[in-house]
């Protein structure tokens, strides 16, 4: 039955039906008799048990996208991805077997996996199988992908077309361009759905929707973004190009993020994530963003990082105790946590703060980047570029974006490290400015102006950093202290994907074998995956 049909037949109960999934997101069941439903279709204990089963499985798929879960987050994120994305790094002086130094315990190495897998794939075949209610399916179809993206981006090869079918997670394995190119088909699945029932009122599920409050045209937004970055994290892949403008143009021709509203922030009750920082204190800002930051004196530090009591010297060599913000070099065997904690600024992050997947000012900085390579992107490169950054200052309710645009003098600062053990005496890792340069000569000087900035406005997103990084180079980051990788990461180009569960090798063993074969390369972090094609000369 397509899309057009069964709005046509199932019009009243489909309203109903994705009102009860979304109901889960919340405890209540005392406006069910707002709810414009027939009575002789569903009766009001059978919406208070689909209610539970659905509704708890959507809301299940939502904590995944970006872990809410603080052990499930530290994993994916405080761990690996934002650590390698130059984020943060981490204080504890008892690990010495971690992702940061390129040699993580088989325990570490499920999480992002295996883990993973299994809590998405549960409640996502619990809603497709359990319904059949065409919007419920496609929102859980349009999650899937939003999860199973950073799964790809982080190993490669993954278990993902055969995982529908069968009730074992131990299944054969697709290369990564077939799990790009089902997750494209399944997007515009997903947009045909929600096109067709853009006029479904948000009244029904406003209150449970802990993203958009039940606007389907701004699900439809997330979806062709998601669809822009997707396309654009292929743009080295020869054979990719012409199908990756195609996707990108038409994107954006649908309609993306434009504006601070569209930003896709996942609001929780508590965010235990805040515990990390604030309670274990495990992690705290890192070297190469504030490096960053400081030189091009940027004013959202103030809203991202705490300031710390730092000593400097001024022109007559005397110390002098300032405040400032000041960052960890990742790949440290810590030695004394306690020191640690207190020498470096923390992310701000607290109780209330709502977890972040996409905002308006990447989306921009997307559009940039491809109207850079010439594609129609509804903007010239440097318009896009400017707005972006003005986007990223309104999302922090600042001003004065357009003097920060202009700056064409200051540069990342060098690294000196506030315990003057670790600082980086190699000077600054890049002398790019922020103000763009015109001319087509500029192209890679402004690539990276993008990318930089881009990098910035999207803290903490720590996989899709790592990610961008891969792809393009940039920014330019600080190698880790400590490689234990045995030779097999370069330090000089740093770790470009994550090693399979040893599970994987024990129950799943011929998969495996095979996957390795697609993937082209050894199972350890120095070998590249299939998009990540960018010469290493930039």
């Amino acid at each position: 039955m397509n899309s057009k049909t069964m709005k046509t037949t199932n019009h009243k109960v489909q309203r109903l039906l994705l009102a009860v999934v979304l109901l889960g997101l919340g405890a209540c069941t005392g406006d069910f008799e707002e709810i414009n439903r027939n009575p002789n279709q569903v009766t009001e204990d059978q919406m208070e048990a689909l209610n539970y089963k659905t509704g708890t499985k959507f809301k299940s798929l939502q904590s995944l996208v970006i872990p809410v879960e603080e052990h499930m987050y530290q994993f994916n994120e405080s761990l690996s991805g934002g650590p390698f994305g130059g984020y943060i790094g981490a204080t504890v002086d008892t690990w010495q077997t971690k992702f940061e130094t390129y040699n993580p315990s088989a325990d570490w190495r499920k999480w992002p996996f295996a883990n993973v897998i299994t809590e998405t794939y549960t409640p996502y075949k619990g809603i497709v199988g359990g319904t059949d209610d065409e919007v419920a399916v496609a929102f859980a179809k349009l999650l899937r992908v939003a999860i199973m993206q950073r799964v790809t981006d982080s190993y490669g090869p993954i278990p993902y077309s055969k995982l529908e079918s069968n009730e074992s997670v131990y299944v054969e394995y697709d290369s990564q361009e077939a799990v790009y190119t089902k997750m494209f088909e399944e997007l515009d699945e997903v947009l045909a759905v929600l096109h067709a029932n853009e006029q479904l009122s948000a009244d029904a599920f406003r209150k449970f929707d802990y993203v958009y409050y039940g606007d389907i045209l701004k699900w439809i937004k997330y979806t062709n973004s998601l669809k822009l970055r997707m396309a654009m994290r292929l743009t080295y892949v020869p054979e990719m190009q012409a199908e990756i403008q195609r996707i990108a143009e038409g994107a954006v021709t649908a309609g993306v993020m434009m504006e601070i509203n569209d930003n896709a922030f996942l609001k929780v009750e508590e965010n235990r994530v805040a515990m990390i920082f604030n309670d274990w204190n495990d992690q705290r800002a890192g070297a190469d963003i504030i490096s960053y930051m400081n030189g091009y004196k940027d004013p959202r530090r103030e809203k991202m990082f705490t300031t710390v009591k730092m000593i400097v010297y001024d022109e007559n060599f005397q110390p002098q105790e300032v405040d400032g913000y000041a960052g960890i070099r990742i790949g440290i065997d810590v030695t004394t946590k306690d020191e640690m904690v207190n020498a470096y600024s923390i992310p701000i992050i607290s109780s209330t703060s709502p977890f972040l997947w996409m905002n308006a000012a990447e989306i921009t900085f997307l559009r940039s980047e491809g109207a850079l390579r010439g594609w129609n992107m509804g903007g010239e490169a440097k318009d896009l570029y400017n707005m972006a950054i003005a986007l990223s200052f309104e999302q922090y309710g600042l001003s004065g974006s357009e003097t920060y645009a202009k700056n064409s003098t200051d540069t990342p600062e060098a690294y000196n490290d506030p315990t003057f053990a670790y600082t980086d005496w190699e000077g600054p890792r890049s002398t790019i400015t922020i103000a763009w340069e015109d001319g087509a000569d500029n192209f890679e000087r402004n690539l990276e102006r993008i990318i930089t900035q881009k990098w910035i406005a999207n803290f903490p997103l720590g996989v899709e950093s790592w990610s961008e990084f891969r792809r393009t180079g940039y920014p330019h980051l600080m190698p880790v202290i400590e490689n234990k990788s045995g030779g097999s990461i370069s330090s000089e180009y740093m770790i470009r994907r994550l090693w399979y569960p040893p599970t994987e090798y024990t129950e799943n063993l011929s998969n495996i074998n095979l996957a390795i074969g697609m993937l082209g390369g050894p199972d350890n972090g120095g070998t590249r995956l299939w998009w990540d094609k960018k010469s290493y000369l930039n």
